[in-house]
């Protein structure tokens, strides 16, 4: 079979296209590969248990919020309308407005606790992002893509534990020491806590576990029967926060 000028130069053109692709799909796939959500830790169920009791010991402790901060490169904005928080502490009233009980009542009434993302077995902030630049991990980790953010704010509306932060101003000045190993964000994108997934991923408890000196936290994977999570949550009595908006946290409290 005799081949024309112009039909051997389309057959090199589709192979030359063919061979970037693959090349391009390859180099995709490394990349992706190389990110936070390609190798979830193996634990199937990731929970974190707070120890009301322990924690309130030391009300003016901040041990677990300033080791968050400085982990995650967290600005200092001391202007309330430009705060950015990751881990911060609320009254027991605002943070449990549905615990009507008498007795947690008189035991917790202006207590101040920990609070921030509650990494929700069904998160509405998911459900409402337009770019995908929030998304659910297999091991139920909510986690946050700064580079896909748009800074629309929908998580923010939806989101109805106020956990997540926009960053109106540029962060970087603001940063009184920068952690390297830890990637800084810019103006016009939300962030929040990503439950620590660059230090699990070495074996490495969040930061706020390891920090708390009460230890008051606990953390682990709820599906495991022999976790230190599950033996707290079966022998103690335990609450989660708006548990009546169906999100279903994996941040629980002992009271």
């Amino acid at each position: 079979m005799r081949i024309d000028r112009r039909t051997l130069l389309r057959l090199a053109g589709v192979s030359l296209l063919a061979g970037a692709g693959r090349k391009v799909a390859s180099a995709l796939a490394a990349v992706v590969g190389s990110g936070p959500s390609a190798a979830p830790p193996p634990a199937r169920r990731w929970a974190m248990v707070i120890d009301l009791p322990k924690c309130l010991k030391d009300e003016s402790c901040t041990k677990c919020i300033a080791a968050c901060h400085r982990a995650h490169n967290v600005p200092l904005i001391s202007d309330p309308r430009h705060e950015v928080k990751w881990i911060w502490k609320a009254s027991f009233e605002d943070a449990f407005p549905s615990q009507e009980s008498t007795l947690t009542a008189l035991t917790l009434r202006g207590k101040q606790v920990p609070v921030f993302c509650n990494h929700c077995a069904d998160p509405p902030c998911v459900r409402v992002c337009p770019t995908q630049a929030t998304w659910k991990r297999p091991d139920g980790i909510v986690m946050m893509d700064w580079h896909r953010c748009i800074g629309c704010r929908y998580c923010m509306v939806a989101c109805p534990y106020g956990s997540r932060s926009f960053n109106w101003v540029d962060p970087r000045p603001y940063l009184a020491e920068l952690n390297p190993d830890f990637p800084t964000r810019t103006k016009g994108v939300v962030e929040k806590c990503t439950l620590c997934y660059e230090r699990l991923e070495k074996g490495q408890l969040p930061a706020c576990v390891e920090a708390c000196t009460p230890k008051a936290m606990a953390f682990g994977d709820l599906d495991d029967p022999k976790s230190e999570v599950r033996r707290l949550l079966e022998a103690r009595y335990s609450i989660r926060r708006k548990p009546e908006l169906g999100t279903q946290p994996e941040i629980y409290y002992l009271v």
